[in-house]
């Protein structure tokens, strides 16, 4: 009996721990499921995030864009009390986004903030005019380039660098000309197999001698345009315009900073009244109207934050975007 006993126990035992294998097997596959389905979700959510996302930014891009049309249509200078240049504040977006399933469902529908900016490209200097022109004009733009890096702390011997990689790089003469009526930025003449790549971006001039230190320094106060730009003393820092107008210090860039905050220049005149007798303002490099706009858009949407910028060119009452890039997909 005790055989027998000890017989049946062991059987009991085996078929329990059978059992709990089984369960044990099922909870994991279970789990594994659970997990899957709920990664799926979460991938699905996001990517509507992302695209929901995506499109409002659109929407605030072509906002930007009838704003800079009506401001086109008023005409005269560019500065910074027109409309285009007040920011947009953090402004929830639920409202819009559930309006069109249910008028009264505002609180159904997804906490969205949309903020944003339109800025003036041409109160940056454009770096692209380091290739543009004859020698004359060349060496005109390395000055000014080594007066900005003079005024920001760094090295003002490497805007020469700079400025030899640029036109090694870029083209000149006739092809740069057509490039710029064409306003193609992406146009290639390397008459040189030794020059760096063409850049561009802002952050790729790096590849034509500035150090990443240096770049840093000069991004609040350059930029980098497709064709040959003037800067908008309405709009511009007075690093930049005393970089920019030959003969002048911070003081006197100052001055007219200060100045335009009253009443915005409508002319070079108006400016040039500010200044010494013996500055001279030249309307290739200096001007009071701007083409060139960047856009920027953030979006936060539930957990998820998105951030998009834009570049715009406008010519007349046209106003298209020449490049976009989405900055940053940020879930904190």
């Amino acid at each position: 009996m005790n055989a027998l006993g000890h017989r049946h126990g062991r059987q009991r035992g085996a078929a329990l721990l059978t059992a709990m294998v089984i369960v044990t097997l099922v909870a994991t596959l279970a789990s594994a499921i659970i997990w899957q389905q709920w990664r799926a979700i979460q991938v699905e959510a996001a990517e509507r995030a992302r695209v929901q996302a995506r499109w409002v930014l659109i929407g605030a891009i072509d906002w930007a864009r009838l704003i800079l049309r009506e401001d086109a249509r008023t005409g005269g200078p560019d500065h910074l009390a027109e409309p285009w240049a007040v920011p947009l504040a953090e402004a929830r977006l639920s409202t819009f986004l559930a309006a069109d399933r249910d008028n009264t469902a505002e609180d159904d529908g997804p906490d969205a903030y949309l903020s944003g900016a339109i800025a003036d490209a041409q109160s940056r200097y454009n770096l692209r005019n380091l290739s543009f022109g004859d020698d004359a004009a060349a060496e005109v733009e390395q000055r000014i380039l080594a007066r900005l890096l003079d005024t920001i702390g760094a090295n003002p011997a490497l805007a020469a660098t700079v400025a030899a990689e640029l036109r090694r790089a870029l083209p000149s003469g006739a092809a740069a000309a057509a490039a710029s009526a064409a306003g193609d930025g992406n146009v290639i003449v390397t008459a040189d197999p030794q020059a760096a790549i063409a850049p561009a971006r802002l952050e790729q001039l790096t590849w034509c001698g500035l150090d990443a230190e240096t770049l840093r320094r000069l991004a609040p106060y350059v930029v980098w345009l497709p064709t040959k730009t003037t800067v908008n003393l309405n709009t511009a820092s007075r690093e930049v315009i005393a970089a920019t107008i030959e003969g002048i210090d911070l003081a006197s860039a100052d001055r007219l900073v200060q100045a335009r905050q009253r009443t915005p220049f409508r002319s070079l005149q108006d400016a040039r009244s500010l200044l010494p007798a013996q500055t001279e303002l030249d309307a290739a490099r200096v001007g009071v109207s701007s083409a060139y706009f960047e856009v920027s858009g953030r979006l936060r949407l539930d957990e998820r934050v998105v951030e998009q910028h834009a570049w715009l060119v406008r010519r007349g009452l046209d106003v298209q975007v020449f490049a976009m890039e989405q900055r940053n997909a940020v879930t904190p």
